[in-house]
């Protein structure tokens, strides 16, 4: 960068930082920092009809031999080869609030970018933030709690906030761009469940419809503290998973779903996902919310999209629908391994701290797709 726009970008943060010090004073208790975003979390997330959309004619990554992982599969973060010892994991996350405590925002989106590398396998090794913000209506003070929060998780996985970028944005927006580190034959990709694999889903499913929740002031201080223990719980199992040839592929569920991240790992495997409805986990007062009507425009939207791909073998109430396309921020992992070592891996999950993680299914050869057996009621 040369003097003359190292100079321009200095003037441009000192107007981004007056603007933000010249804005109206607002209490950080009295705010609802949900107010001022149309939606929240990875409820945020494009659609993924429409996603596929926009993809659809991209430039194919196929020439770029060091490129192990890159758009082909949808999967959670780009991987590079290094040299025989060594793959570089690169991922972007970043969303609107969820919830209204700034600390808590930032330390939710920083979860739930770091997750990425963990899904593929690897460890993180720094992030750069991504900062978006309304600098007319929020006081300074909320923005550095946003930043102090991510920067707490980032502390607890064990690496800087080594820079960023940030912008003047109608909505308030944070996330994170993670680099992480792999050995190349220990990364795991969505793309790679085996016929008779076992499914494990390591977090509770309910996110989206506790968010649902806490707009309609439903939530008290209980519930608040269990939406906010697991979306602030790093997916680290991840990491270890990883070193077991056991597990053969993982991704973690966010903004599209069980339905639609388990279609995704259908879909890249060629395999068919058989989910048992009642053996998946969720927050504890998320069926009885779904049955009230507390769901998202997100999980409708996640249905529109994929629906046509799902199979429901045994009848179910609309219940079960909404709880599994419900939109996950800073999601569990969906993991796949050998059936026979299934059990000793579930052990070595809640061992690490996920005592929620649940064998949720299996895998079979056929059609790639998503099966559905068993059905919910409201609790």
């Amino acid at each position: 960068m040369d003097a003359e726009a190292r100079c321009c970008r200095v003037a441009a943060l000192e107007q981004c930082w007056f603007t933000m010090a010249s804005s109206p004073t607002i209490s950080p208790e009295a705010l609802r920092l949900t107010a001022y975003a149309h939606g929240g979390g990875c409820g945020c997330k494009l659609a993924p009809s429409v996603l596929q959309s926009l993809m659809a004619g991209m430039p194919q990554t196929a020439p770029f031999a060091n490129l192990l992982v890159g758009t082909e599969t949808s999967d959670d973060a780009a991987v590079w080869q290094v040299d025989a010892n060594t793959a570089i994991i690169a991922t972007t996350d970043f969303f609107t609030p969820i919830v209204d405590d700034p600390r808590d925002f930032g330390r939710i989106a920083a979860t739930n970018a770091i997750s990425d590398v963990y899904a593929m396998g690897g460890k993180p090794i720094f992030a750069l933030a991504i900062l978006g913000m309304p600098l007319d209506k929020l006081p300074v003070e909320v923005v550095r709690e946003i930043l102090a929060g991510g920067a707490s998780i980032c502390a607890e996985a064990g690496i800087p906030v080594a820079g960023g970028h940030s912008i003047d944005v109608p909505e308030p927006i944070y996330g994170l761009a993670v680099i992480g580190l792999c050995h190349p034959a220990r990364v795991r990709r969505n793309a790679m469940a085996r016929d008779g694999d076992a499914l494990i889903l390591t977090k509770p499913l309910g996110v989206g419809i506790y968010s649902a929740a806490l707009k309609k002031g439903a939530l008290d201080a209980a519930d608040y503290a269990a939406m906010l223990t697991t979306t602030t719980r790093l997916n680290t199992a991840g990491a270890m998973l990883a070193e077991h040839e056991a597990v053969h592929a993982m991704t973690d569920v966010t903004g599209f779903g069980l339905l639609g991240h388990g279609l995704e790992v259908a879909r890249g495997s060629g395999m068919r996902l058989v989910i048992d409805a009642q053996k998946v986990p969720f927050l504890p007062r998320a069926k009885a919310w779904a049955g009230e009507g507390f769901v998202t425009g997100a999980s409708r939207r996640n249905w529109a999209s994929y629906g046509a791909a799902i199979t429901f073998v045994d009848d179910h109430r609309e219940i079960t629908r909404h709880l599994l396309t419900d939109p996950q921020t800073s999601g569990g992992l969906l993991v796949t391994c050998s059936a026979a070592e299934a059990a000793n891996l579930l052990a070595r999950i809640h061992a690490g701290g996920d005592a929620g993680a649940a064998i949720i299914g299996h895998i079979e050869a056929g059609e790639a797709g998503v099966a559905v057996r068993g059905m919910m009621e409201r609790t």
